[in-house]
């Protein structure tokens, strides 16, 4: 896209869609980018459903717990927040008046809701996030699918990505340490929640789950299935702002 076509798009959409994840390790059979590649996918689906500009971001993310394992590669908290301000801000002096982002990687939320409501209150526009891996493992959920690093549904958004990059025949059985889910469950809790600061509190080799689940005829729709969910979701919120803004103008004298 040139910058007279930047400028074109965003004149005639003002919303931009960026992708969110994380560089990371994730066991002997998925690349280290399965975070940012399962977001790229998402993103650029909703992007053009939205008929929005799909805006590239930094494949990097907030990922301590993974530091030390060979390929990992993480940004410190006010590294992220710094980047995605300046990249955010940018966008919206050029035109955009929404910005969704859509992530895959929990280790990101804070910053990320951090970051979106000190610049939609600066600028007085709409920032929506959309996450993605949570709204996978609700949709996948009754066929069996699990959102546990490295498993069934990690796998299943590589092979949608490039069936090429999944190596699941280097694991065996699937895999699940006791107290893994467990722990899984609890720090992504939306009540009550602990934290973990190593990956190796859920497993030794930093990953578990079943990733023999994920086949390629199932991940022939993951994009849009997932990208269906986040859209239906944006649409909750934009909603939500449609009725404020007209009660606002049913009040204003």
């Amino acid at each position: 896209m040139t910058s007279r076509e930047a400028a074109a798009a965003l004149e005639t959409s003002k919303t931009v869609v960026l992708p969110i994840g994380s560089i990371e390790q994730h066991g002997p059979h998925l690349p280290n980018g399965t975070d940012i590649m399962a977001a790229e996918l998402i993103a650029e689906e909703v992007a053009a459903r939205l008929d929005a500009v799909y805006t590239p971001f930094c494949p990097y993310g907030v990922t301590p717990i993974h530091a030390g394992h060979p390929g990992t590669v993480t940004l410190r908290r006010e590294t992220f927040e710094a980047l995605l301000t300046d990249v955010c801000t940018e966008l919206i002096k050029a035109g955009a008046e929404t910005v969704i982002m859509v992530n895959w990687h929990e280790g990101n939320i804070p910053s990320m809701n951090a970051v979106a409501t000190d610049l939609q209150d600066r600028y007085g526009v709409t920032f929506i996030a959309a996450q993605a891996c949570y709204t996978a493992a609700r949709l996948y959920r009754d066929e069996g699918g699990e959102l546990t690093h490295g498993g069934g549904i990690e796998t299943l958004a590589v092979l949608a990505y490039d069936e090429t990059l999944a190596k699941t025949e280097l694991v065996g059985e699937p895999t699940r340490p006791p107290g893994a889910f467990e722990m899984d469950e609890m720090r992504r809790s939306p009540e009550v929640y602990g934290f973990i600061t190593d990956v190796t509190e859920l497993a030794d080799d930093g990953w578990y789950g079943n990733p023999h689940w994920a086949t390629v005829d199932r991940s022939k729709d993951f994009t849009h299935v997932v990208a269906s969910g986040v859209l239906a979701g944006i649409e909750v919120v934009m909603k939500a702002r449609r009725i404020r803004a007209n009660n606002q103008q049913k009040e204003s004298p």
